[in-house]
């Protein structure tokens, strides 16, 4: 049988996801209504000045606020972003770029959460985006097993 906590439902989901695997980023915290994922910044996920490209803050944004989403969903439910809004505050630049998903309104089928994305050089972090999110739960969808 497989795991349903929803921990282990996020940690399974996120390894599915090829895009996250593509950007090098990878999971941490998960707690419930709280998830972050990290990034190393590197010449794949560059723009043409050398900070980490938009694309892919924004990819680990939605990521954080989505499963930070799942993990107030029942079991056997999906998680799908209807919208998402990004402002990019400053240049992602540093030794390290985490978003950290946070849940502000769970709902039966709608879920509204943030993801906040810092930048970490030099032993401090720094606020480089803020996203918002509708998250929508999805039934069947969950992927394990499929």
């Amino acid at each position: 049988m497989t795991d349903q906590t929803p921990e282990a439902r996020v940690r399974a989901s996120f390894e599915r996801q090829g895009l996250m695997r593509t950007l090098g980023a990878s999971l941490g915290t998960v707690s419930p209504g709280t998830v972050e994922i990290a990034l190393v910044p590197g010449p794949a996920v560059s723009q043409q000045h050398g900070f980490v490209h938009a694309g892919a803050v924004s990819a680990i944004a939605d990521s954080a606020a989505g499963y930070a989403a799942l993990t107030l969903m029942p079991p056997g439910a999906g998680v799908l972003t209807a919208e998402f809004k990004i402002n990019l505050l400053a240049p992602a630049a540093g030794t390290r770029i985490l978003a950290r998903g946070r849940v502000v309104k769970a709902g039966r089928t709608l879920t509204l959460a943030q993801a906040e994305v810092f930048a970490e050089a030099q032993g401090g972090e720094r606020l480089v985006a803020l996203l918002t999110a509708t998250l929508m739960a999805v039934q069947g969808r969950d992927g394990i097993g499929d």
